[in-house]
């Protein structure tokens, strides 16, 4: 197998594809046998979907992989050639797997030959792959954030709502990995008395936002397809600082550290804490705002009203840095006491010796506090001595078997209860409920913005309202 196409080449199997044989599906709504292999397809090959989801893909049956630069495709396509080899995949065949550029004909093109797809493609190209994924009946893996803004998150939702037979699920591994189950069971034994408030943060410099001007136009290199790679979009030439990989910080394509990070932190916050909308949203602190790019630093407080027998919370997001970044569309490094942390993090970890990591929570109660790192990491009693000292509480709540893929995988083949972050019970309320921090920041610095979570809008600051969702380009509309 060469180690790459030429453009003929990729042409020729793109062509092939709309003429792909179907084979039989092998969902659960045809009643899937639990070892059958699922036909499964990959958006966007770039290093995300790659490293994270051909793995899964290939040792069930690969059949697609689509990407709007041709030579990401060439590159995922040797990934799974050498893979297959390397682990005596006798019945993978390379010239089986069908290339495209445009996932809006991958749906009608590979019909019944196609079950599951994974998408980790750019923040912009996740709800609309997911939309016509559900519609067609193939489950679908997303990563995170499955949304790119609030009326998506709605829209997704109602779109799974209406298909309870296909399978979905949001990349945010720490709600399969037990530690958000584990932090609740500790928080609803009362393990640090009544909860006053919540510090999360993502202390980074650079990538997910910083004030920069947009670069000059520049030729689109060869095998990009850019009007495919704009997508939904709105129209821009090409230039430095967007591909691969440095869109985050972009507003038009990334969702800054809100949505990359915080579905890794605040996810904890909301599972444990049964949060909803918040009652309001407010900049308290912000560096280098701009209609283009994220800010470089931002402290955001998120007020939710009482749930339940649930008292009324109080959370406050970080991110970024007081440093300023050479490059703000990269990830720099920056010294610690540079990072966009609340000041008790420094404080504790200066006292009790022990590091608290650049992404992670802090939940403050009358009687202790409880330190959580990103992606579901173990709940820990601070200082140390109090968290020995306490009982470890009984599991109240069920764990997923096989982390957030083999959860998916699970969900595809035997049907039954949905994966754990499905879009419409639980990974669209979740992006809905951060994504009011992205209306906060285009209110600005001390603007509370009062909301009301059903019909999706600021009632205090109508002009903020139009940060809600957008129109995608004509042809994007799905």
């Amino acid at each position: 197998m060469p180690s790459a196409f030429t453009r003929r080449q990729w042409l020729g199997r793109a062509a092939g594809a709309a003429g792909a044989c179907a084979v039989g599906r092998l969902t659960i709504l045809a009643a899937a046998a639990p070892n059958a292999k699922l036909g499964t397809a990959l958006i966007g090959c770039g290093g995300r979907g790659t490293s994270g989801h051909l793995p899964t893909a290939v040792q069930e049956r690969i059949v697609a992989l689509v990407d709007a630069d041709e030579r990401q495709a060439a590159k995922a396509l040797k990934w799974i050639t050498d893979y297959a080899a390397k682990n005596k995949l006798t019945d993978f065949k390379p010239e089986s797997v069908k290339l495209f550029s445009d996932y809006r004909r991958l749906f009608d093109a590979m019909g019944k030959d196609l079950d599951a797809v994974f998408i980790a493609s750019p923040d912009h190209h996740h709800a609309l792959p997911c939309s016509l994924a559900i519609k067609a009946g193939v489950h679908v893996y997303c990563e995170k954030p499955v949304t790119h803004n609030i009326g998506e998150a709605r829209a997704l939702a109602e779109v799974a709502r209406k298909h309870p037979k296909v399978m979905t699920q949001m990349g945010n591994q720490g709600l399969a990995s037990g530690g958000d189950q584990a932090l609740a069971e500790y928080l609803a034994a009362g393990a640090i008395g009544k909860l006053l408030e919540v510090h999360s943060w993502h202390a980074w410099t650079g990538r997910f936002g910083g004030s920069m001007k947009r670069p000059p136009a520049q030729p689109v290199p060869a095998g990009l397809d850019w009007d495919l790679w704009l997508g939904p979009a709105p129209y821009r030439d090409y230039h430095a600082g967007l591909h691969p990989g440095t869109w985050h910080g972009w507003c038009d394509f990334g969702t800054g550290s809100i949505g990359g990070w915080s579905t890794h932190v605040l996810d904890a916050v909301f599972f444990a804490l049964k949060l909803g909308a918040p009652k309001t949203v407010e900049v308290v602190e912000m560096d280098d705002p701009s209609d283009d790019r994220f800010p470089a630093r931002v402290i955001i407080r998120y007020e939710f009203p009482q749930r339940g027998d649930l008292p009324p919370a109080t959370v406050y997001w970080y991110d970024g840095s007081y440093a300023k970044a050479k490059d703000p569309s990269k990830s720099q490094g920056a010294p610690d006491e540079q990072l966009n942390r609340p000041k008790l993090a420094a404080e504790l970890e200066k006292k009790h010796n022990r590091r608290l990591g650049g992404a992670a929570s802090l939940f403050i109660g009358e009687k202790g506090i409880i330190h959580v790192g990103s992606h579901g990491g173990a709940p820990r009693i601070i200082p140390e001595e109090q968290h020995k000292a306490t009982p470890v509480p009984p599991r109240t709540l069920p764990r997923p078997k096989g982390g957030i893929l083999g959860d998916f995988i699970r969900a595809c083949k035997e049907g039954g209860e949905p994966p754990i972050s499905n879009f419409h019970g639980y990974a669209c309320p979740l992006m809905e409920c951060i994504y009011v921090g992205h209306v906060a920041i285009r209110a600005g610095v001390g603007k509370k913005v009062e909301w009301d979570g059903d019909k999706l809008q600021c009632t205090n600051i109508p002009e903020v309202n139009r940060w809600v969702s957008r129109v995608p380009r004509k042809g994007w509309e799905g």
